[in-house]
Order: C-alpha cells, then sequence, then structure tokens
C-alpha cells in the first residue's frame, strides 16, 4: 500500500490500513504527531523498496526480460533505504530482520541485472551496511 503524501496541515488522508491482527479498517486523518516513528520509518522503507523492485523490472511478469529497468533509479534507490535501515535498525525491533533481507534480495537483483557488477562491497547502499566506528567507517 502506498501512503499518501502529508497535506499543508502534516496530517495523512484517511486510508485503509491493517491492524496487528490483520483486519483491514479505515482511520481517521491523523497529524503527523500522532503517527509512531517506527510506523513513519516502516513506511518510508517500504516505499523505497517497492520503488527500487520497480526499478529493477521485479514487478514484471518476467523479471529477466522486463517492459522496464532503469539501474541508476533503483541505485539511488536501494543507497537511501541502506542508508535510513542503517540509521533506524536499532528502533525497528522485530521488523529489522525483514528490512534487512529486503534491502540484501535488492542488492541481489542489482548485482545479478548490473553489466558491469560493481566492486564486492560497491555496490548501492552496500558501504553504508558496514558497522559504525570501523576503520572503514565515514
Amino acid at each position: 500500500m502506498s501512503t499518501p503524501p502529508p497535506t499543508p496541515d502534516h496530517s495523512f488522508p484517511a486510508e485503509a490500513a491493517a491492524d496487528p491482527d490483520g483486519h483491514e479498517h479505515r482511520y481517521q486523518d491523523r497529524d503527523l504527531v500522532d503517527i509512531p516513528a517506527v510506523e513513519v520509518i516502516s513506511r518510508a522503507a517500504v516505499m523505497l523498496m517497492s520503488a527500487a523492485a520497480e526499478q529493477l523490472g521485479l514487478a514484471s511478469p518476467d523479471p529477466h526480460n522486463p517492459d522496464h529497468r532503469d539501474l541508476d533509479e533503483a541505485r539511488t534507490l536501494i543507497t537511501a533505504l541502506a542508508g535510513l535501515l542503517q540509521a533506524s535498525l536499532p528502533d525497528l525491533g522485530p521488523h529489522a530482520a525483514a528490512f534487512r533481507d529486503g534491502l540484501q534480495a535488492l542488492q541481489g537483483a542489482f548485482r545479478e541485472y548490473s553489466i558491469v557488477p560493481d566492486e564486492p562491497g560497491a555496490g548501492p547502499g552496500e558501504t553504508l551496511r558496514r558497522p559504525r566506528g570501523g576503520p572503514e567507517a565515514h
């Protein structure tokens, strides 16, 4: 589900959502202040993942021969996703592993579809996955 942008008054339009039990319901406009940070981060990560998958052609019926593939756009989206996740993984709790796995799957698909593969560790977002404070941290 894509999230519409906030309105000028900083609220999100009403939309369908699933509660923790998976039951779909509608909720009223929500001010940004009422949305937990983890939900905002998760929505942003899902949007980046979905957009990257589209740019890689993974949504195509035949991902190896899609109608559209733009690796430059995919690289930008994957790098942004990696940065967001590096900054927020400790706060994502039980969802962190799924986001990390999704990032790695996108990076693998990017590598597979690249005509000239990046050097190991130099693919989109790969430098951002290194531990903070290590010798290779910037």
